[in-house]
């Protein structure tokens, strides 16, 4: 892991960016330390310097955590491949003309969280033998590529979902497997979203304890307060 640059922030944060091999990412840490990790990615897969990703990353240190967000394959500072490039324009199309995009996310999505959870697993190996972070970890952030690390990865002890992105038919079928605490977050009139599919999948979870948020709004509607809930969250089981 190499640090290509670092700030102090107003609000007493330490921001850092880092590369990995072919990973770039973002380490915030607070000014105690070591501070538990988590992980926290768009519900998009966009960008790390996505501003809303951002605020969430700037406000869980400032409550005492270290976290850390990457860019995914093909997403953020990362080249799209020609298939990537293809997908986009078939969905861009398909929600222009009002056809069925469910094929279209199953065959961008897939196989974005074969790539993107390996990496994330190596990226925590190395966030961890940094002196300023510690376990218990946590993850917040897109629910397919959390669904595979929840159940991959031991080191991660609780996550929250954002109910807003397609979650492929394998990572639906390993949500049973899936047994940390969960808070699950949900826009009830997310319109590219189908309600019904994500009340079945968050009954689909394993997990003895799972709460479900639902607010009003469309999908970029999450209320401000929910990232505070986060916090309270993340509070009762890393700290």
């Amino acid at each position: 892991m190499q640090f290509t640059s670092e700030q102090h922030l107003d609000d007493g944060v330490f921001e850092r960016e880092f590369t990995l091999g072919e990973i770039p990412g973002t380490l915030w840490t607070p000014g105690s330390a070591p501070a538990p990790l988590i992980l926290i990615g768009h519900n998009g897969g966009l960008h790390k310097r996505e501003p809303r990703l951002v605020a969430r990353a700037r406000h869980c240190a400032t409550h005492g955590y270290a976290v850390a967000a990457i860019d995914h394959p093909g997403h953020g500072d990362r080249p799209r491949s020609a298939t990537d490039e293809q997908a986009r324009a078939d969905l861009r199309r398909a929600m222009a003309t009002g056809e069925p995009v469910d094929e279209i996310f199953e065959s961008f999505v897939g196989p974005l969280v074969e790539k993107a959870v390996p990496e994330w697993r190596t990226t925590l190996d190395a966030l961890l033998s940094l002196p300023e972070t510690a376990g218990p970890v946590g993850y917040s952030g897109m629910t397919a590529i959390g669904i595979r690390l929840a159940v991959v990865e031991p080191r991660i002890k609780a996550a929250g979902f954002f109910a807003g992105g397609y979650v492929p038919r394998a990572q639906r079928e390993e949500a049973r497997q899936v047994t940390i605490p969960l808070l699950f977050l949900l826009q009830w009139d997310d319109e590219g979203n189908p309600r019904q599919r994500a009340l079945d999948l968050f009954d689909s979870f394993g997990s003895k304890e799972k709460t479900l948020h639902a607010n009003m709004g469309g999908h970029a509607g999450t209320p401000w307060f929910e990232v505070e809930d986060g916090d309270r969250f993340f509070s009762r089981h890393l700290k």
